[in-house]
């Protein structure tokens, strides 16, 4: 967290950047744990000072801002951070601070409360080879066929292959409970145990989960750290189906009792009658 959702809701919320250009970037002091800033800010500042941004971007979990350089600044949130054009949650926390001039917006912030994100600068080569080649099709864009063709041959459980940034993008722990729910599969079902029809139909609920939850500008859990650019919650966790809802009943069913397991050391959450592991699934999209 945050995933697809909230990182497209930062990214659309520091729009307003675009024409601006860079005056400095300035990593803040902190008796924190130093995020990474690569490259050091001697040469970052050299490479971006006056540079005009031409376009905010987003390649799975992370926001792109790119340069008339053709260079792109790239923020990973990772667990905790934030992207953000308003006043941070606090001010401990706040790590980079990108001044700007000739527009709107005064100062682009990165936040982040447990130091797990980064900042860097990358070339066109250095973004091609060390993102775009390490990430699968984006999950708003990826077909069933897609998915079928990456992961139908996997002998791993569902919900931990959807996870994998490599076969598709963008999906994190939180949204693939979601996913797997609405579309009625069980999150241990083994990907290549899974017909055609059920690629389908993973496919047709990651697109419907993943747009709605950005039209809700994303969740923020109760611990509270996932904020909008504006320093705003999100609202989509009142939406959730399964996701942190265990011993509570299934929303789509009326019936089942949402049940919580572990897989690969993370929390999934599931409703045994609408997900069964054997048999034809309750409800579907």
């Amino acid at each position: 967290m945050p995933e697809l959702p909230e990182v497209e809701t930062m990214r659309r919320g520091i729009l307003a950047v675009v024409g601006s250009r860079i005056q400095a970037v300035e990593k803040l002091r902190t008796s924190l744990k130093p995020i990474l800033v690569r490259p050091g800010l001697a040469v970052l500042n050299k490479r971006v000072q006056g540079q005009g941004i031409v376009a905010v971007e987003r390649i799975g979990k992370r926001v792109i801002v790119r340069l008339e350089s053709a260079d792109r600044l790239i923020f990973e949130p990772r667990m905790t951070g934030l992207v953000l054009v308003a006043d941070p949650p606090n001010y401990e926390h706040l790590r980079v601070e990108v001044s700007l001039t000739g527009g709107k917006i005064p100062k682009l912030l990165y936040w982040d409360r447990r130091g797990l994100g980064s900042v860097q600068l990358l070339s066109p080569k250095q973004f091609e080879s060390r993102i775009v080649a390490k990430l699968g099709p984006d999950a708003l864009v990826v077909t069933p066929d897609e998915l079928r063709t990456r992961l139908g041959k996997s002998r791993r459980a569902v919900k931990v292959a959807l996870l994998d940034q490599k076969a598709v993008s963008g999906i994190g722990n939180l949204y693939a409970s979601e996913i797997l729910n609405l579309s009625g599969i069980h999150p241990a079902k083994r990907c290549d145990q899974l017909s055609r029809g059920a690629w389908q139909c993973i496919q047709a609920a990651t697109l419907k989960v993943l747009q709605d939850a950005i039209r809700y500008e994303g969740s923020t859990l109760s611990d509270g750290t996932y904020r909008n650019a504006l320093n705003d919650a999100g609202g989509y966790q009142n939406q959730h189906r399964v996701y942190d809802r265990a011993g509570e009943t299934c929303r789509a069913c009326g019936d089942g009792i949402v049940q919580r397991i572990i897989q690969a050391q993370r929390s999934t959450f599931f409703c045994p009658l609408c997900q069964r592991k054997r048999g034809k699934p309750r409800h579907g999209v």
